[in-house]
Order: C-alpha cells, then structure tokens, then sequence
C-alpha cells in the first residue's frame, strides 16, 4: 500500500512538474495571452488609425473644404481679400505691452 501512494505521488509530481515548466505549459499559455492582448490592441489602434484616413481620404475627394483646411495649416495660405492675424502667446509681456499707443505704466499722481 506505501509503495502505491508513493507511486502515486510520484506521477503527480511529475505532472505537476510538466503543467507548471515545461514547454506548453501555463507559463507559455500566459505569455502567449500576454501577447495575444498587445496584439489585439495594436490592431484595434491600426483599425482606427485607417477608418481616420479612409474618412480624409473620402473628404479630400470630395470636398473643398478639406482642401482649403489643408492649405491654410500646413501651407499658410489665405483667401484674397482675408487680413491674417497671428495671435503670439506670451506669458512675461502684459496685454498693455502688446497694444501700441498705450502707455506701459500708469502716470503715478504727484502730492
């Protein structure tokens, strides 16, 4: 009987051995889920990465709109008769610095 449950013992060790380290066991399975999720959402990404193009694509073809968008952000371009203002962010000067004919400080009053 004490052989038996040693035998037994034995085989399930081994088993134990073989799902747990070998090669097909559930560390590959994990690693290959592992895997399987990045590329899943890689695809996703990509999938909504090409829907984006195939809409541009779909827009430059058949609207001017897009165009005349593409023009004016990429190549600066603007239409005739349009006053182009370039609106110039900077923290250290004060909106009075960036008026002309403003004064920069206030007339301080005298005793």
């Amino acid at each position: 009987m004490k052989l038996l449950v040693i035998t037994l013992l034995v085989i399930l060790a081994l088993l134990q051995y073989r799902l747990w380290f070998s090669p097909g066991g559930l560390t590959d399975v994990n690693k290959l889920e592992q895997t399987k999720q990045e590329l899943s959402d890689e695809n996703e990404q990509l999938r909504e990465r090409n829907a984006s193009l195939a809409a541009e694509v779909i827009d430059l073809q058949h609207g001017l709109e897009a165009v005349e968008e593409r023009a004016r952000s990429e190549m600066g371009m603007i239409k005739s008769n349009e006053v182009f203002y370039q609106i110039i962010d900077n923290p250290d000067q004060s909106t009075r610095e960036l008026l002309p004919g403003t004064p920069l400080e206030e007339p301080v009053a005298g005793p």
